[in-house]
């Protein structure tokens, strides 16, 4: 309780205070500025340069009566994180005076230089102009630090030429791809009346570490990397599932209770909070909002988790595998497509077997993913997700769709020639007169799936933690509008502009149980753990791309560049620069990481290492001294005097085959997979095997079990 009000109160009072929408967007308008803005934001109409100085002004207004003394375009390069350049409201005149002045000019566009920032060959740091472009669908927001308010201005950014520089520019455009195919198909149904656009929309599930800053602050391969480098698993981790959903800690509960507070502000409607699988893991997760604005809350959503974890002497770990042997961290994108009437169109309804529709939609899916799950899998690689994907709680590195009973019961009549039944969930009986009968759904759920349909929304699970849904989602609306297009196409060329309900049905069919017999094989329902599912997956002829250097180069193909250029998504240069940007990254990471190993081992583990080695020779010493014959010390010590020399012989693998010579991305990529992430991971085996031997006095680094337990 605060001032006698209890949390949920008090979120309701500040909800959304600190983002320009709604009420207070209406407040600082006029009417019909409002109106024309709305259409914009809502139903995706064309924006008006004519109303951008009134915006702009009463922008200015409101952030400057909650503090703001700057404003900034914020924007996402391709870094995966947000950038930001603050320029004051006030203004020199040139007569010793100031004068607070935000124009319409200032608010629609700027130039932030931004030279620095991975362009992957697009512009080089001589060529400097770069450009950012208000993003008016998405609203403005003020945002805090300490005594400090900005203003902050979601834009797209570009360089002098157009071409995208960002993640946001070919999401939207991405989304605009989807909604035109998807119009398509609602006229052939005739359920397009009233509709202006179809919405992507997502709710991300966000999964993250705490740790005591302390231990953070001792461990290097923490602060430089985001992961641990050395280090044993506790005896116990999360074997006894006891953290799961448990009782959240009261510190924790603190945390959690400021950042939501926080992202209330700014107009991020979370919802859900839990303790995760892992211990020191937990979760956060919003409602659903359109795939824009929900991107820009997810990059919000990671950066106030990170800015009020140290206030509770926390550390935030957005890693996808902070802790080898420990569950790692995921972003669920749960995705779906809804008009902007309301209309959920993967909703299957009660008899979903008659909702021919839903069908053509849940098909276009479908084949999408087999068609492109290369793609998708480009779209979630990286140096991180590598270690987490395929581990005992993630997906494996094979994209595959989960239906569940009732929706593959049903694929499989349409593949047969046509659908006559819906399976029924019925009701469960609890057993105890007190409880009640509770519908049960029709199919259950699969964790292990990266693709599930879950009632009304596919669960793109395999996507990272650490990154930005804008890429995944770009790809995956991309994908989809081909599909939808191709779907259309069909359609349109059978039945003509005017269709008979009669023949659209029978052309619906046809095309339905083509399409599921071409695509079905995408469908796996069992256990995706299974390393049986690895042999069947590859005798379906799927694609089974188990590292980020497997997969990236999926997106240098001419079906990839011809897909994204046909839909306006991204040009053959702009998804070039993508590629070399990924490569790039996966290159670079690692490589921050083995230097930081061998760092950690020779300035750390060795000499510790070495000081336990003197204590037990003085020990064997002693006695051999007292004529007493030391038989396990004396292999203690020879075991360790081994250890010693073979851990400096993984040191030096470990820098040869970091230091090699450069080549291309593609080829730096394979190398690092073949050679030093072996000879980084053999390093770290034997000094683990020397920590667990190492008294806790000798050992310098915080262990795994003080890490992930206190709390």
């Amino acid at each position: 309780m605060r001032n006698g009000k209890g949390d949920a109160t008090v979120a309701a009072e500040v909800y959304g205070e600190l983002t320009f929408a709604g009420e207070i967007m209406r407040k600082h308008l006029p009417e019909n500025v409002y109106r024309t803005l709305r259409l914009t934001m809502q139903h995706g109409s064309p924006l008006d340069p004519e109303i951008a100085n009134t915006v702009a002004h009463a922008m200015k207004r409101w952030a400057i009566e909650h503090g703001a003394t700057h404003y900034s375009h914020w924007f996402q390069p391709l870094t995966g994180s947000t950038a930001e350049k603050h320029d004051a409201f006030i203004t020199p005149t040139g007569d010793g005076h100031a004068i607070e002045r935000f124009s319409g000019d200032q608010l629609v566009q700027g130039e932030p230089d931004a030279s620095s920032f991975p362009s992957g060959g697009i512009r080089e740091t001589f060529e400097a102009r770069g450009y950012t472009a208000w993003d008016a669908t998405s609203p403005a927001f003020i945002y805090k630090s300490g005594d400090t308010a900005t203003l902050c201005i979601p834009t797209a950014f570009v360089s002098w030429t157009g071409e995208a520089l960002d993640k946001k520019t070919p999401l939207l455009r991405s989304i605009q791809a989807v909604s035109k195919q998807a119009l398509r198909v609602l006229k052939i149904f005739g359920t397009d009346e009233g509709v202006s656009q179809v919405i992507t929309t997502l709710g991300c599930e966000q999964e993250y570490f705490l740790i005591d800053r302390e231990y953070w602050e001792r461990r290097e391969d923490l602060r430089l990397c985001g992961r641990t480098l050395l280090g044993t698993p506790a005896a116990k981790g999360h074997q006894l599932d006891d953290h799961y959903f448990g009782a959240i800690p009261e510190r924790v509960m603190a945390f959690m209770a400021e950042v939501e507070r926080r992202l209330y502000e700014l107009g991020v409607p979370v919802k859900t909070r839990h303790n995760e699988v892992a211990p020191g893991q937990y979760e956060i997760a919003p409602i659903f909002e359109n795939a824009n604005v929900a991107t820009d809350h997810q990059m919000l959503i990671m950066q106030i988790l990170r800015a009020v974890a140290p206030h509770h002497d926390f550390v935030c770990l957005l890693h996808e595998k902070p802790f080898a042997g420990v569950n790692g961290s995921g972003k669920h994108n749960n995705w779906a497509l809804s008009t902007d009437t309301g209309v959920n169109l993967l909703d299957p309804r009660d008899d979903a077997h008659t909702n021919m529709q839903f069908l053509v939609f849940l098909v276009a899916v479908i084949r999408a993913v087999d068609l492109h799950a290369d793609l998708l899998r480009a779209a979630i690689a990286s140096a991180a997700n590598d270690h987490r994907l395929g581990a005992n709680e993630a997906p494996p590195a094979i994209i595959s769709i989960y239906l569940g009973d009732m929706l593959s019961d049903i694929l499989e009549q349409v593949a047969r020639g046509q659908a006559k039944s819906t399976k029924r969930g019925g009701k469960l009986n609890l057993g105890a007169h007190t409880l009640p009968q509770i519908p049960r759904h029709a199919g259950d759920r699969n964790r292990t799936s990266p693709f599930a349909f879950t009632g009304n929304k596919f669960e793109f699970r395999a996507v990272g933690s650490s990154a930005s849904i804008a890429w995944p989602n770009t790809v995956l609306n991309t994908i989809v509008a081909e599909s939808l297009d191709y779907m259309a196409t069909q359609f349109e060329r059978k039945v003509g502009k005017n269709p008979t309900p009669a023949r659209l049905e029978t052309a619906v069919k046809a095309l339905l149980k083509q399409v599921v017999r071409e695509h079905r094989r995408v469908v796996f329902d069992g256990d995706n753990y299974s390393f049986d599912w690895h042999t069947e997956a590859e005798n379906r002829g799927l694609p089974v791309l188990r590292t980020a250097a497997d997969a990236l180069p999926a997106l240098t193909a001419r079906k990839a560049q011809a897909l994204f250029n046909k839909y306006d998504v991204l040009s053959k240069r702009e998804l070039q620069a993508r590629t070399s940007v990924l490569l790039e990254q996966y290159c670079t990471i690692v490589g921050i990481e083995a230097r930081t190993l061998v760092s950690m081992l020779k300035r750390e583990a060795l000499p510790a290492a070495l000081r336990y080695q003197a204590e037990l020779a003085g020990a064997v010493a002693a006695s051999d001294a007292a004529g007493v014959d030391a038989v396990e010390a004396r292999a203690d010590l020879q075991y360790l005097v081994e250890q010693i020399a073979e851990l400096y012989r993984a040191i030096e693998l470990v820098e040869k085959a970091e230091g090699a010579g450069h080549e291309d991305a593609a080829r730096h990529a394979a190398r690092i997979r073949d050679r030093l992430l072996p000879a980084m991971e053999q390093a770290r085996a034997i000094s683990d095997a020397l920590e667990q031997s190492i008294p806790d006095d000798l050992w310098p680094l915080p262990r795994y079990s003080e890490m992930l337990f206190l709390r």
